[in-house]
């Protein structure tokens, strides 16, 4: 452990040192300038020590791109039905998107990397994000201007972000920051959020909700994590027996509540494939086993310490992606009711070139399959998109038209309440997924208790069973957009407009299949929406509930 220590220290006072001006600095969002890329600190420092090469690695990664309005790209080809994708009718306010999060009243929000900017997408009225329009929401507090940070969905709807890999303090610059921030969504106001006590980085770092709904954020740099009490803002250190530091690492949330993560094997002067569980009761970390391939990146010379996603499944079972960038990456399957690893598929050779998952996405869809995006090398282009089936094959998917000049990196998801997909790659071109395929009735919530007459402007109370859904199944260290939350939308018998009551008051965010669960929701007021009959699911994860009957007053 004391290892660990010193080797994070003396990186990280290496990373101190005045760096070079053409060296891990990269201009600020702005039409034509490169996406500076997740980095490893050991990977941070060798570029720290070698300027040309950086200049090389932004040479060849995505650019920031603003398309004019009226502007659309097609795609090359005509996709199939179900398993494609449509842009956005309307574009961004701006370029350099990254980070969506989907609200608990069914809008998203969405980070413009390296500035306090954040933009709003609302549905139309019939549902439809393909359609939605966009609007400003409050900026981040002055001086805190990140890309790849840590955040979540509090238990109140609240918004939390920490850390920052890169902040535009005269360019989009590493400093693994400590900054934070709440959201507020009602009174649309960010505040500045301490980090735990001593914490000097958080960086680009991993955090979760707990199943009782506490928020669990990492150190980057160290073993350290740490609870945050949403109420005090104060926090707690939790994490004990950590086996490496937290850098690049991922956490899954398992259907028995506790946190799996796969090693990256950063600072250790060592290579393996270790994997770690924690157990909330006790707040320590304790050996899960060697996964079957090798997901670090840690072999070899200069090797990124990059880990793909881990995506827990309605099985229970969770897959391990390789971030291996040099020969063939794999997959593994973690077995909870062995404890133990087994053997998935490797991932594709595309025109001779090995495909990774080293800092990529990963979202469960509602039909039970993992979509992902992948690439070759390190930080290459193109990137090209998949499903990892329930049957553990992978099938290719159609592309977006950057997809011929992105890396996997620049690729976020989100999974939308309608089953889709929204994807961001730091352009103002938002693409939506729509998978083939469907749920099986046994993943869906269920309602149990519900009034059946709402009156607007009111709150109530929805009780249940799967409220959450029973995946949370996003990716990892850079950037966690969870949905294991319900969401209550009402669909209006006459005009079929759609109306989402804000959630909050979670009494869990567990997602153990057949775990009851309570809610809050407050419905619209009466300028928002119209009396009358209405239709009402509760969605998590894309998956509705079957619907109820209900009257607003």
């Amino acid at each position: 452990m004391t290892q660990i220590f010193l080797l994070a220290f003396a990186f990280a006072a290496a990373l101190a040192a005045p760096i070079p001006a053409s060296a891990l600095t990269a201009p600020s969002p702005a039409e034509g300038q490169p996406v500076p890329p997740p980095l490893s600190l050991p990977r941070a420092e060798y570029y720290r020590t070698h300027p040309a090469e950086w200049d090389k690695l932004l040479k060849r990664v995505p650019t920031f791109k603003t398309l004019a309005p009226g502007v659309r790209r097609t795609q090359t080809a005509p996709p199939p039905r179900g398993n494609s994708w449509t842009p956005t009718t309307n574009f961004s306010p701006t370029g350099g998107l990254s980070n969506p999060l989907l609200l608990t009243d069914g809008t998203v929000i969405v980070h413009v990397s390296c500035s306090r900017r954040w933009y709003k997408l609302a549905p139309n009225a019939f549902g439809s994000y393909i359609k939605g329009t966009w609007s400003t929401v409050a900026s981040l507090p002055a001086g805190y201007t990140p890309l790849y940070f840590a955040s979540q969905i509090l238990n109140d709807g609240r918004v939390v972000m920490n850390g920052g890999e890169y902040n535009d303090s005269g360019g989009c610059k590493t400093v693994w920051q400590a900054n934070g921030a709440i959201y507020d969504p009602v009174a649309n106001t960010w505040t500045a959020l301490s980090p735990p006590s001593g914490w000097t980085t958080i960086g680009d770092a991993q955090s979760i909700i707990l199943p009782n709904t506490k928020y669990m954020l990492a150190n980057c740099c160290t073993t350290e994590q740490a609870i945050l009490n949403t109420s005090s803002l104060a926090w707690t250190p939790t994490g004990t027996g950590k086996f490496d530091a937290n850098d690049e690492e991922g956490w899954a949330l398992l259907h028995d509540g506790t946190v799996l993560t796969t090693d990256a094997y950063v600072y250790t002067g060592t290579c393996g494939s270790n994997s770690e569980r924690y157990k909330v009761s006790t707040g320590a970390w304790k050996t899960a086993g060697a996964t079957t391939a090798q997901l670090s990146d840690c072999n070899g010379v200069n090797h990124t310490h990059e880990v793909g996603p881990l995506v827990v499944r309605p099985d229970g079972t969770t897959v391990g992606f390789s971030g291996v960038t040099t020969g063939v990456a794999g997959t593994s399957i973690y077995l909870p009711s062995a404890g133990s690893w087994g053997t998935g598929p490797n991932l594709p050779i595309i025109s001779g070139l090995n495909y990774n998952l080293a800092d990529a996405p990963a979202v469960e869809l509602p039909n039970g399959n993992i979509f992902f995006a992948a690439s070759p090398g390190e930080f290459s282009a193109p990137v090209h998109f998949f499903e990892f089936t329930r049957a553990n094959t992978i099938v290719q998917r159609p592309d977006t038209p950057d997809a011929p000049s992105n890396t996997s990196y620049v690729i976020n998801f989100l999974m939308l309440p309608t089953g889709q997909v929204l994807q961001t790659d730091f352009t103002n071109d938002v693409e939506i997924y729509t998978p083939g395929g469907t749920y099986s009735a046994a993943w869906q919530p269920v309602i149990t208790s519900i009034p059946t007459s709402l009156t607007r402007g009111l709150s109530f109370q929805v009780a249940g069973t799967q409220l959450n859904g029973i995946t949370h199944g996003v990716y990892g260290d850079d950037q966690q957009a969870a949905t294991n939350f319900p969401l209550v939308r009402l669909t209006n018998n006459t005009s079929s407009r759609v109306y989402y009551a804000k959630t909050s008051g979670f009494s869990s965010r567990g997602d153990k299949p057949n775990a009851s669960s309570t809610a809050k929701f407050l419905m619209p007021g009466t300028g928002a929406m119209p009396a009358g009959p209405y239709t009402l699911v509760v969605v998590a994860n894309g998956i509705p509930s079957d619907p109820v009957s209900v009257t607003v007053n």
